[in-house]
């Protein structure tokens, strides 16, 4: 195996330029949006809007307004439950990024069974999570944002856990952006970016896992679309506007 797995997909046609023009995007939104005046506040509003997104694209039916009412149906409030203890997961997904994992799966199911919260499926689901693990651990130099797209299909097509592998993968897509510095106060809404394009975030999902390499490389491009959406959807847009 390479020393830096991801050394080839950083190459692949069309992603270095598709990510530096995704990068590009999430940059002038956090210089020119405002970042020296942003607080708390806005911070846990994109955790918000993020958590509303990724509970609708795991089946919740809950409105942003009922989220934010704290009415939201089951679904969305396992969302929002991870949202907040999210970014203090972010030194432990550098280091021991296993255990951020299972945490962050362990909040998300608080309410099932303890045996089922933050333990992987079975020994195969092991082995995939180390592989992840290693990912986030490894010298690579390939793109922040391709590594956060790369850890977020893995863990949505190994589906490790017993349940909530969706919500799992698009909180340690942000984790990633915010623990490698592209977004340290987590100001953009990946989550969001893939609501807007649901169909063909679906689709290239289905694609990375079935598709072989061609699935693969579609889905890097599909994600830095997506980025650039979500940083369209940060609450320093929206607040502009």
């Amino acid at each position: 195996m390479s020393a830096d797995p991801l050394s080839r997909l950083a190459s692949l046609e069309g992603v270095p330029s598709a990510y530096a023009a995704a990068r590009d995007g999430i940059d002038v939104v956090l210089r020119d949006r405002g970042l020296r005046r942003t607080s708390p506040e806005t911070t846990a509003d994109s955790l918000l809007r993020g958590a509303h997104a990724s509970g609708v694209l795991e089946g919740s039916a809950s409105s942003l307004v009922e989220v934010r009412e704290g009415a939201g149906d089951e679904v969305a409030r396992d969302a929002v439950r991870v949202s907040t203890e999210l970014l203090g997961l972010a030194p432990a997904l550098s280091r021991t990024p296993l255990q951020a994992l299972a945490r962050i799966h362990a909040v998300a199911a608080a309410g099932l069974p303890e045996e089922q919260r933050g333990r992987p499926r079975d020994e195969a689901a092991a082995e995939r999570l180390r592989g992840i693990g290693g990912l986030l651990t490894g010298e690579t130099s390939a793109p922040a944002l391709l590594l956060a797209a790369v850890v977020h299909a893995e863990l949505v097509t190994a589906a490790p856990f017993a349940s909530h592998n969706g919500i799992v993968a698009r909180a340690a897509e942000r984790l990633v952006l915010v623990a490698r510095g592209v977004d340290e106060k987590s100001l953009i809404v990946p989550e969001a970016g893939h609501l807007a394009l649901r169909p063909a975030y679906e689709s290239n999902l289905r694609g990375y896992a079935e598709g072989g390499p061609a699935g693969v490389h579609a889905w890097l491009l599909y994600a830095a679309e997506a980025y650039a959406a979500g940083a369209e959807a940060s609450p320093l847009r929206r607040a502009a506007e």
